[in-house]
């Protein structure tokens, strides 16, 4: 079994957000097997460019969909999301000046991190989305 396997202790029960989080492991696996195979700055740089973006992109959804359910959480979840943008922005651009490896502990930090978001504050989103559905479909 790999750093970055999928498995269903992580499925949030919202089909978006769990097909974008197993794209989510699914880079950074490709990033941790390129690292433990020693590939080339360039394979590793644009595989770490790749991850950067599509987090990106999982994150503006993910606010979307907490703006579009009034998410009262929303701020902090937020201020999350930034955080770990500027985190692994700065591990890219140390990685491209040559200032870092990516070593199994940066892999370690994407894996608890990942695992951390998903089973704390974005099971706490999933849970609001369902409830704030449920009630419109009641009204």
């Amino acid at each position: 079994m790999g750093l970055f396997d999928w498995s269903d202790m992580y499925s949030l029960e919202h089909p978006q957000i769990d097909r974008e989080h197993q794209a989510l492991f699914s880079l950074a696996g490709h990033l941790h097997e390129a690292m433990l195979q020693g590939s080339g700055n360039d394979v590793i740089g644009d595989l770490l460019s790749r991850l950067i973006n599509y987090t990106q992109v999982h994150f503006s959804h993910e606010e979307a969909l907490m703006r579009r359910h009034h998410y009262a959480g929303m701020d902090a979840h937020v201020s999350e999301h930034r955080k770990l943008t500027a985190q692994v922005l700065d591990l890219q651009q140390k990685y491209a000046a040559g200032r870092l490896a990516i070593t199994m502990e940066t892999m370690q930090f994407l894996r608890t991190w990942l695992e951390h978001h998903i089973l704390k504050s974005d099971l706490l989103v999933a849970r609001h989305i369902r409830e704030h559905e449920h009630m419109l479909a009641q009204a």
